[in-house]
């Protein structure tokens, strides 16, 4: 059916409401540029800039079927809009839906050839239905026609570190963007790995719990080569981190701003592995290198049950990471089949929404709710210390019970799995002795990777005696190589 045309007046307003909508755009007003493109579309339903535009708003928002269907329909209209092309496929492989992306992807580069961006996101595609090849090569076209691309460098070193290439790797990592508001209240210069003794060095937070804990075990060696270091970190890390040793000072991140003291340089944490050259095969991976203290550990022993194998679950991550999605469970039902294992007592470690689950759990499924007494990582270091294993998915809990020479037993996705888990590999050189890993054979299927660790479980806990405790785990034994 075709639009009855609109009288001049009725365009001419659509026009002006058009711009306004485009100035609050650029201007970071978001709710009223979607007000004003809304205008312009009654008056003027077939402005397609307007409906394209309007989906980007909606995407910025998070209102993605909406913001899809506004580019589906902008495209209808215009299909030769490569923008929007691009802005769909950046869409949908933010929600998990690579398939659905790679066709919007190709057809992008059939109308801006030579934009970067669209070289990134088919790469992306081809990465996240494995790929690799072809991904690798796409970022590489996409670093050739603009080499300062931050997405292109951060797609491609993740890429490399999963691969084990951490050479190239970490050196792609530099690109990533989040440390360097941090960076301007510093007030010194960033340290690019000159001999270190006799100076202050400013250590500065990652993005993620998990990143923080993985990586501190980097500032021991610094502090070996003659560094002193303060630790910027987050509030939920600084009691945990307050024992690392050699570390002066942990300020808490909102405290940076205003915190002064006589650092000489400052030094993101992930860079670390770069100016040591971490390989592979030269992981500093002596474990454990984070303790519980002595006085926590104790109160929560009090607190666990007295009887069976004390196992530890965590089964959801935070909400806002990426892809969060795909590497957290359902549910806690999803882990219902341990508590059928014999001689398991299941204790839950699970912080956020989905704590409240473990206050119902599953019919038959007996579980200690012990996750909203737990105020910080300190609290939840003693309470693992007391536990026999950790069951979780990829989440700041898994390297936290690592790193304290806990065995962990961990989770993994298909889809997108992360990059420091490397490809194929059961055990994690990260975590040498401690860290088991179960993978998805198929997107989704949290079933089959259950059933596969209840069986595990149940192999181990019957190796338990009543005078010998807990058994030896088979931890990393499984190991394919990098």
């Amino acid at each position: 059916m075709t639009l009855p045309p609109i009288s001049a007046s009725a365009a001419a307003r659509a026009e002006r409401l058009y711009h306004q909508g485009i100035a609050c755009l650029e201007a970071g007003q978001g709710q009223q540029a979607e007000a004003h493109l809304r205008q312009a579309l009654v008056l003027a339903p077939q402005l397609t800039r307007a409906r394209a535009n309007l989906g980007y708003v909606l995407e910025e928002r998070g209102a993605w079927a909406e913001a899809e269907a506004a580019y589906r329909r902008a495209l209808a209209e215009d299909p030769g809009l490569g923008p929007v092309w691009l802005n769909l496929g950046g869409l949908l492989l933010s929600r998990g839906r690579a398939e659905e992306a790679l066709p919007v992807c190709l057809q992008t580069l059939t109308l801006l050839p030579g934009a970067a961006a669209a070289w990134v996101n088919l790469g992306a595609a081809c990465i996240c239905l494995e790929d690799f090849a072809q991904g690798e090569r796409c970022l590489l076209k996409a670093l050739s026609l603009e080499p300062d691309r931050p997405s292109a460098h951060i797609n491609l070193a993740y890429l490399l570190l999963r691969q084990g290439r951490y050479e190239a790797g970490w050196e792609c990592l530099e690109a990533r963007p989040w440390y360097r508001e941090l960076a301007a209240h510093t007030h010194c210069p960033r340290w690019r790995g000159e001999a270190p003794a006799g100076r202050h060095l400013l250590v500065l937070c990652e993005a993620g719990h998990g990143d923080m804990i993985q990586f501190c075990r980097y500032l021991p060696l610094l502090e070996a080569r003659g560094a002193r270091l303060s630790l910027v970190c987050q509030p939920a890390l600084v009691r945990l981190f307050a024992a690392l040793p050699g570390v002066e000072r942990v300020i808490p991140l909102a405290d940076l701003p205003g915190a002064r003291g006589d650092w000489d340089a400052w030094v993101p944490l992930m860079s670390l592995p770069r100016h040591f050259a971490t390989r592979v095969d030269s992981i500093p991976a002596a474990l454990p290198y984070l303790q519980a203290g002595a006085p926590e550990r104790q109160a929560w022993r009090r607190r666990l049950p007295a009887a069976g194998l004390r196992v530890g679950l965590a089964w959801r991550g935070n909400p806002r990471f990426e892809n969060d999605g795909e590497r957290s469970l359902p549910g806690l039902w999803t882990l219902a089949p341990l508590a059928a294992v014999p001689g398991i007592a299941l204790v839950s470690l699970q912080k956020g929404e989905a704590e409240e689950e473990a206050l119902w759990p599953p019919a038959g499924m007996h579980i200690a709710a012990l996750g909203s007494e737990l105020t910080d990582f300190a609290d939840t270091a003693a309470l693992i210390a007391n536990l026999d294993l950790v069951i979780a998915v990829d989440t700041a809990v898994a390297h936290l019970a690592a790193a304290l020479g806990v065995p962990c037993w961990l989770l993994l996705p298909r889809y997108k799995t992360d990059w420091r888990w490397l490809e194929g590999r059961q055990d994690s050189p990260w975590y040498p002795g401690v860290m088991r890993l179960f993978r998805q054979e198929r997107r989704g299927d949290w079933d089959e990777v259950v059933s596969r660790v209840a069986g595990e479980l149940a192999a181990w806990a019957a190796g338990a005696t009543p005078d010998s405790g807990a058994p030896a785990l088979e931890v990393g034994a499984h190991g394919e190589g990098a």
